[in-house]
């Protein structure tokens, strides 16, 4: 009975890793996890990027998701001027039910960005990403209703105690347009797809292939004054039966009124159409943005979570030296 439940709920578990990848709502603050297309396209030597994101607190770590990347162009004398070829590599963890069922992925990114014009203002690319990942079950954390006896609560048996595991490798492209009228602003039009390869994975000899992960993203970046920047973005995104849709924008008060060294702060909302709405704060300074905002739950899961979606963190760190003149790249 108990290897009867062990696979239902390993069942259940695959279902739910088919419907959605993890995900962030701050989608722009982790372009690795978004596009392969956007490795080493930014306005410096190299970025560092970070997210972590904490699903209906109301449930205790239901979903706790956390990713780290780095990426920087190379050959900047072996190839034309205003192209871009750029290299990355990127972690993501994801733990769900309490660290019952937990997702690790491992990948290693490049593109190339051709300019389309001398100044190097609009540009087309196209990125790869070869992911590593690994899925795990903690069986000894699994609870069922024959474990509470007359005697009290027995416990897991050592049948249940092991971890599942499963390890697969991914193949993840994309495609990224970006262009400036002016040389201050930027615009960008992307779309991208996760698991092209669609490897199998599954638990007690319940398999699955991973359904492909489809994103079309636009968004740009556009100066109101020498104080104020209107920055808007926008994503849609289809996997299995599951869909979403993000789209908002925030204002960036520049203090400084450097435009490559902006010591700013952003206020702005996303919404996560029938879903959640996402006020966004955001503080900018020394190539440094930190990024918070936190999820009001608005679906009809709002009263299970009390519309508590969830909180998010994110960090980009752009190291530029003292004398860099860059030019305007994709930034939300």
């Amino acid at each position: 009975m108990r290897k009867l439940l062990v696979c239902i709920c390993a069942l259940l578990t695959s279902q739910l890793a088919k419907a959605q990848d993890p995900h962030f709502s701050q989608f722009f603050a982790s372009p690795l996890t978004l596009n392969p297309a956007f490795t080493g396209k930014f306005s410096g030597s190299w970025r560092l990027a970070a997210n972590h994101r904490d699903q209906w607190p109301s449930i205790p770590k239901a979903y706790v998701t956390t990713s780290a990347s780095l990426d920087f162009p190379i050959l900047k004398k072996k190839v034309p001027e205003k192209d871009v070829f750029g290299v990355g590599i990127s972690g993501l963890t994801d733990a769900s039910a309490n660290n019952i069922l937990k997702l690790n992925y491992g990948s290693v990114s490049m593109s190339y960005h051709k300019a389309l014009d001398e100044n190097g203002y609009s540009t087309i690319g196209a990125g790869f990403q070869a992911t590593y990942s690994s899925l795990s079950l903690d069986r000894g954390k699994l609870t069922f209703s024959d474990m509470l006896t007359q005697n009290g609560f027995t416990g897991p048996t050592a049948e249940l105690v092991s971890i599942n595991n499963k390890s697969y490798f991914d193949i993840n492209a994309g495609l990224l347009y970006s262009g400036s009228t002016n040389g201050e602003n930027n615009f960008y039009l992307g779309a991208s797809m996760y698991h092209i390869n669609r490897p199998k994975v599954g638990f007690q000899d319940k398999n699955w292939y991973l359904s492909g992960r489809i994103s079309a993203h636009a968004g740009g970046s556009f100066p109101v004054s020498d104080l104020i920047t209107l920055h808007a973005s926008a994503i849609h995104q289809i996997q299995n039966k599951a869909s979403e849709t993000i789209l908002g924008a925030a204002i960036a008060a520049n203090l400084s009124q450097d435009a490559e060294k902006p010591s700013a702060i952003y206020l702005g909302s996303w919404i996560r159409l029938n879903d959640a709405i996402v006020p966004y704060l955001g503080l900018e300074f020394g190539g440094l943005r930190i990024g918070v905002s936190y999820d009001f739950n608005i679906s009809s899961l709002k009263a299970a979570t009390a519309s508590r979606g969830g909180s998010e963190f994110s960090i980009i760190f752009i190291k530029r030296p003292a004398d860099y003149q860059g030019i305007p790249c994709p930034k939300f």
